[in-house]
């Protein structure tokens, strides 16, 4: 077989010269490959915490906390007895139990959906979105791995964005996958509780040790059905539900002895609920486990691009200005200070202080002078008694008679009018031997009294807008206080969600009606078709939704008097033994009747 020769390099072969070009354009990124080679591994801060906690706890007595939702939606328990131990403030053990067992339940739901809601965000975003999330918003670990992967492609004549795409479907992909396995067999779990309760609730509801050992009996089949649950779905999925690679029972058992048995001690009672207690912190240690790696991340990671060029940022200006400053013997700082100041006063005195003394000045000498007005009205009343004078004595001088002492001032005008249209027809001859003159005079003091009655008139209503001008002037404050309450009402009102009182928090309460809705008509047919399992898992969403729609309208309702009737019927929805129809009546008058769950144009109603 013949074999051809070696080409020489030199020879121009155009695949030897690419090859060339993408060895010279790997090199940059082999360096970026020995860089993350040589970063220290992120330390996990939740484990951190954790150990911190557990010292303070063993060394210095400090008890382990744990953040728990508030409960809100009850267990089907409402028999007399249930009820009358509820109000006496006795619970029962098995009810303690039983509720904390639902609300560490709750609260890891919780947990998932909030992961379910951000990563279902993610995959809805756009394609930049979605590539600006890969490369800045995974922390700076991620930074650098994205980064050489780009430059990889690039060295190889590939196409980065693609690869960076479907890397972030992958990852969103698979998330989505774990988080809805954990949802679907947590859902389980909690339906699978209220439905256990609902059929053992006579035992539960008896005297203290039969209702323990009912507990007990509940317990063991919902944990272990539960157990289940979680290996079946780590089958497709090994890296999500299995621990350390082995296989272990990772709830203990609880035990199961007959009533009338010896074995029945207190001692017995007492291992039995740490055991309780025990596979709650083993499930909340597996989910934390699992979701350290799925959750969303925390906002220092999303945002730790932002907050690392603020943080050079503040540490140039500290830099600078530690160099300005006395500290390095530089009187910078000091006399910008200075100069600040000065300025500061100049602008409050030239352009605050001053303009608005002279206004005050302007508007309100007048009315700080009140006994010096522009027309008092005894003057005016001596003006129109000397007209009234000189019109009697001129009308019975003209007339020849004595007038009565109730005659008008219009009449005696009247006749003045008419003396003086006479008198004009020979007006020289009647201004030196007539009552030409006269009748000028009288109709000057006529006016003299007009002049004097308009200028009392305004001098009242300028006293009388004094007020109006002082408010006028006061406007500017009152906009900036009525501004600064709107921000701090804003401010206050923030990150509710749906316990809120804006139009978006009463959208929210509106939205977690409307999925209420929507997981009963789900249930109902996954039941009706046969499907068991799924109808377990969407009557736990359904019960999930209902405590965070109690949760969300208590305190509104409690102020309009709606609370007990309210959370009567969204207690209905969670009975196993209403039919659907019934129960889309209460959503229809959950909806329409209650004054928290109205339409925001709608809601302006009157308090019951």
């Amino acid at each position: 077989m013949a074999t051809s020769p070696p080409q020489n390099p030199s020879s121009g072969d155009p695949s030897d010269a690419s090859s060339l070009t993408a060895a010279a354009l790997d090199v940059p990124a082999r360096a970026w490959k020995s860089l993350v080679s040589r970063l220290p591994p992120l330390p996990d801060t939740s484990g951190l915490l954790a150990a911190v906690s557990d010292l303070q706890r063993r060394y210095f007595g400090v008890p382990r906390r744990r953040r728990r939702r508030r409960a809100a939606l009850p267990l089907p328990l409402r028999p007399a007895a249930a009820h009358s131990a509820r109000i006496a403030g006795e619970m029962p053990k098995a009810f303690v139990i039983l509720d904390d067992v639902v609300q560490h339940t709750l609260t890891n739901l919780h947990s998932i959906h909030k992961s379910l809601l951000f990563w279902q965000a993610k995959a809805e975003g756009t394609n930049s979105q979605k590539v600006y999330f890969m490369i800045f918003e995974r922390g700076p670990r991620a930074f650098v791995d994205a980064t050489y992967q780009t430059l990889t492609r690039l060295g190889s004549n590939g196409r980065p964005v693609q690869y960076i795409l479907h890397s972030a479907s992958d990852t969103v992909s698979t998330k989505l996958a774990a988080l809805a396995s954990m949802q679907h067999c947590l859902a389980a779990f909690l339906a699978e509780i209220h439905s256990e309760v609902d059929r053992c609730r006579e035992g539960l509801t008896a005297n203290s040790d039969k209702s323990l050992h009912t507990l007990f009996i509940v317990l063991n089949t919902t944990f272990s059905k539960l157990e289940v649950s979680f290996r079946n779905a780590g089958k497709g999925q090994d890296e999500l539900f299995t621990h350390d690679g082995n296989s272990y029972e990772l709830f203990g058992k609880l035990p199961e002895v007959d009533l009338e048995s010896q074995e029945w001690t207190e001692s017995l009672l007492t291992d039995g609920i740490s055991l309780i207690y025990e596979n709650l912190e083993k499930l909340d240690s597996f989910l934390s486990s699992q979701l350290s790696s799925h959750k969303k991340p925390n906002r220092l990671t999303i945002y730790w691009l932002p907050y690392t060029c603020g943080a050079l940022g503040l540490s140039v200006c500290s830099l600078w200005l530690l160099h300005h400053s006395s500290l390095m013997g530089s009187p910078d700082i000091d006399n910008w200070i200075q100069d600040a100041k000065e300025s500061v006063a100049g602008f409050w005195d030239e352009h605050v202080e001053k303009p608005i003394i002279s206004i005050r000045d302007e508007l309100f000498e007048t009315f700080k002078q009140r006994d010096k007005g522009v027309m008092e009205n005894q003057e005016v009343q001596l003006t129109e008694d000397s007209l009234r004078r000189m019109l009697v004595a001129f009308c019975e001088q003209t007339e020849g008679r004595k007038l009565p002492e109730d005659l008008p001032v219009q009449a005696m005008l009247e006749t003045l009018t008419k003396r003086y249209e006479k008198e004009l027809v020979h007006p020289i001859q009647n201004l030196f031997s007539g009552e030409l003159a006269r009748a000028m005079l009288i109709q000057i003091q006529k006016l003299k009294l007009d002049l004097e009655s308009g200028l009392l008139e305004m001098d009242q209503i300028l006293r009388a807008n004094a007020i109006n001008f002082a408010v006028l002037a006061a406007l500017p404050a009152f906009g900036l206080s009525l501004l600064l309450l709107m921000l701090l009402r804003t401010w206050i009102q923030r990150d509710h969600g749906a316990e809120g009182r804006g139009n978006i928090a009463r959208c929210q309460r509106r939205l977690l009606l409307v999925d209420v809705e929507r997981r009963l008509m789900e249930f109902q047919h996954y039941r009706d078709n046969g499907m068991e399992e799924e109808a377990r898992c969407k009557f736990g969403l359904l019960l999930y939704t209902l405590d965070r729609l109690c949760k969300a309208v208590e305190s509104h309702a409690k102020e309009t008097g709606e609370w007990l009737r309210l959370r009567e019927d969204i207690f209905d929805l969670a009975k196993l033994d209403m039919g659907l129809p019934d129960k889309m009546v209460v959503v229809s008058r959950l909806r329409w009747m209650y004054n928290c769950l109205l339409p925001f144009s709608s809601s302006r109603l009157p308090r019951l």
